[in-house]
């Protein structure tokens, strides 16, 4: 399994921009390297990096703010909108989100100039964050996630472009290790998880492909885990490596009274799919084809 880390999201494709470049702070013979936002000089470095990191909410670091045009209010980020008027405390008629896409006007958090969505602001000339994607219009000071637009996604995401590949068929991008090992299911992660029923797709929490190609998020996975249950919700395939537990249970069935020895009964492997023939057991039956004990009878 392997985890897929989602930064916001884009329905659809375009360009995006990461605007940084290594420059030497200051004088060349410093020695010093910072990332400095593309095309600034040694004049306007210091304009361009004021208020670095010291703006944003939980969600971002930005120097700039947002105003929602559904309700024309103003909030640190598309996500702080949507805490906000998406909550159980607000009155279901006037609860809504707000689109990506929708934002058109920005604040500097420097000069409080209200705007049209860029990177630079008209103002104050204040870099309103380092990444910026004009695309999800997604602006973030915090570079250090090496975020990248996905176009086959059309979203933006973290961890690195080098990191991670675009399946098509599953219609996501995925970590490089699963590239030539992940079981490819038709739109993947474009759906609720089975768990916490979240819509996977733009969700900002972590999310584990099982080895049957379906995703969950990580944390109810491990949920899952600790209530010993190890099968996809989906398929019921086993979602990790099970052969020293059916050994196990290989030995405890050995040491147990059957009195059904005469009783043969059906059964459906949900790992490989074989059904098979075998003695009736009231703990377990065993398939004779992949000897999994996560079977069914049929």
């Amino acid at each position: 399994m392997a985890a897929v880390q989602l930064e916001s999201v884009a329905a659809h494709h375009g360009k995006a921009k990461l605007n940084v470049e290594i420059f030497p702070q200051g004088p060349l013979v410093d020695g010093k390297d910072t990332a400095r936002v593309k095309g600034s000089t040694s004049d306007d470095y210091e304009r361009l990096e004021k208020g670095l990191l010291q703006y944003g909410c939980a969600h971002y670091r930005r120097r700039c703010r947002i105003r929602a045009p559904c309700c024309n209010e103003v909030f640190d980020c598309r996500h702080c909108h949507n805490e906000s008027k998406n909550s159980i405390k607000t009155d279901v008629i006037r609860r809504h989100e707000l689109s990506r896409h929708e934002v058109q006007q920005v604040i500097c958090s420097l000069c409080g100039t209200e705007q049209e969505v860029g990177q630079i602001c008209i103002s104050c000339g204040a870099c309103m964050g380092k990444y910026f994607c004009e695309v999800c219009k997604l602006f973030d000071d915090d570079i250090s996630k090496q975020q990248y637009h996905c176009r086959g996604c059309g979203i933006c995401r973290i961890g690195g472009r080098e990191n991670f590949f675009h399946c098509s068929k599953c219609g996501c991008c995925y970590s490089t290790v699963l590239k030539n090992s992940h079981a490819c299911v038709e739109g993947a992660m474009h759906h609720d998880c089975p768990i916490c029923f979240e819509y996977l797709f733009d969700s900002t929490n972590g999310v584990s492909v099982l080895p049957c190609g379906h995703t969950i998020h990580e944390n109810c996975l491990k949920e899952m885990e600790e209530h010993c249950q190890f099968v996809c919700p989906l398929c019921s395939k086993s979602v990790c490596d099970m052969s020293k537990a059916w050994e196990r249970l290989d030995v405890e069935l050995t040491r147990l009274s059957d009195s059904w020895d005469d009783k043969m009964v059906r059964i459906l492997c949900n790992d490989c799919g074989a059904i098979s023939e075998v003695h009736f057991n009231l703990i377990a039956h065993k398939c004779l084809s992949c000897k999994s004990y996560n079977t069914r009878q049929i």
